[in-house]
């Protein structure tokens, strides 16, 4: 199916071709439909044609060491698969299916240069738009930001978790300690100045009473700030695996845009030496 100029315009790397460049490569790429579940090219095919994602949706996997598929893309309507091995002119290291009906657009090297031969300036325009590719993931990269997992955890505390927590944090330190101790002294030091008047005379039987009360009341407050310390943790670590596993998968896939942005802009530029 013929190609139109309007459809090409949609497409992100040729947004800046003006309309002459448009109509000469809308007349050499092709229009093609795919059933749902067709496989476009499967692993070790001849890499001749590279696609542009009309409307649909493809999966492109690879089989990793294990035998097991790994997802590489899913191209988003605009986005280029397969162009890497056009370029190469290399056999297809992954598979690509169609997930339900879908529409692409098939270019192929001679495409590309029919285009830069009639209009050598659409190079520089298709080089921009890599460019802007290029700077945008690395911006990505540098602003990534996630979430932080004190801040979940402070906002799904309920009141008497956060007493329990600050009786805990006071009981432990040095500030309950000594002022513990210096109170217990006094106490102590007033009953047996006074003697005889004393309102807790030794053995200090009030004394051990009030104790027994605090230990009582203390311990289960402590029990309680412990496993909410279990749950930070906890909480804490599943947030670190989700963060570790999501930093991998991103980092796998802006490595593999950016490698082939960088080998896009490469080969344009060799082809833009080649007729000069």
């Amino acid at each position: 199916m013929v190609c139109s100029p309007e459809m090409l315009k949609r497409v992100p790397l040729f947004a800046l071709l003006d309309d002459e460049e448009t109509a000469v490569l809308a007349a050499q790429v092709e229009l093609k439909t795919f059933a749902p579940r067709q496989r476009i090219w499967k692993i070790g095919d001849p890499g001749g044609q590279a696609y542009v994602l009309v409307s649909g949706a493809v999966r492109v996997t690879t089989v990793d060491d294990d035998q097991q598929e790994v997802l590489v893309d899913q191209p988003a309507e605009g986005e280029f698969f397969g162009f890497a091995s056009m370029l190469d002119q290399t056999a297809h290291q992954t598979e690509a299916v169609a997930v339900n009906e879908s529409e692409c657009l098939e270019v192929d090297r001679d495409d590309i240069a029919t285009l830069l031969q009639r209009k050598p300036h659409a190079g520089m325009d298709m080089l921009t738009v890599l460019g802007r590719q290029f700077h945008a993931s690395q911006q990505l990269v540098r602003v990534r930001a996630t979430r932080n997992p004190n801040d979940i955890i402070e906002a799904d505390m309920t009141f008497g978790e956060r007493i329990a927590d600050r009786v805990a944090s006071f009981g432990g330190s040095w500030t309950f300690i000594i002022t513990f101790s210096v109170a217990i002294c006094v106490y102590t030091a007033i009953n047996i100045v006074l003697r005889g008047s004393a309102w807790d005379p030794y053995p200090f039987i009030l004394l051990n009473l009030f104790l027994s009360m605090l230990a009582a009341i203390q311990a289960p407050v402590i029990m309680m700030s412990q496993n909410r310390q279990d749950t930070k943790d906890r909480l804490r670590g599943e947030l670190d695996y989700d963060v570790n596993r999501r930093a991998e998968s991103e980092i796998q896939g802006l490595s593999r845009k950016l490698n082939l942005l960088g080998e896009k802009i490469g080969d344009v530029e060799g082809l833009l030496r080649a007729k000069h």
